[in-house]
């Protein structure tokens, strides 16, 4: 029976945490945002996050979007700079068509900082990026 279930990849969706300047505090901010990649639109978004190490845990954010259209991007949270101390998890869950997709991005302990930026599909700020 386990042979007979059909899980899907997921690709072109990714998870990006992306340095940016704020104009009404004057102040450089790290976001986390959602990135559809594909051809097609994306429906019913769920997205759980949370940190974690070995002591310490955080509270779990949910988020919903409708609908990501395709060649898009969505913030999801602000993220505070204690917490790039801390594994943080991003679990997506979307359907695509009639089929639901589901991927857990992990961003390891430190590493979201300033040296590790990089271009982001889609957008023109530079961030970190786990596909």
């Amino acid at each position: 029976m386990k042979k007979d279930i059909e899980i899907p990849k997921v690709e072109g969706v990714f998870v990006a945490v992306v340095n940016e300047f704020n104009n009404i505090y004057n102040t450089y901010d790290w976001n986390a945002y959602i990135i559809n990649d594909k051809e097609v639109d994306l429906e019913m978004v769920i997205i759980v996050t949370s940190g974690y190490s070995q002591d310490k845990t955080t509270s779990v954010f949910r988020k919903r979007i409708d609908v990501l259209p395709k060649k898009s991007y969505a913030k999801i949270e602000l993220m505070q700079e204690e917490l790039f101390a801390l594994n943080n998890t991003f679990k997506v869950s979307f359907f695509e068509g009639n089929r639901m997709f589901d991927k857990t991005y992990l961003f390891r302990k430190n590493t979201i900082n300033i040296k590790a930026l990089q271009s982001i599909p889609l957008m023109t700020e530079k961030g970190v990026l786990v596909k």
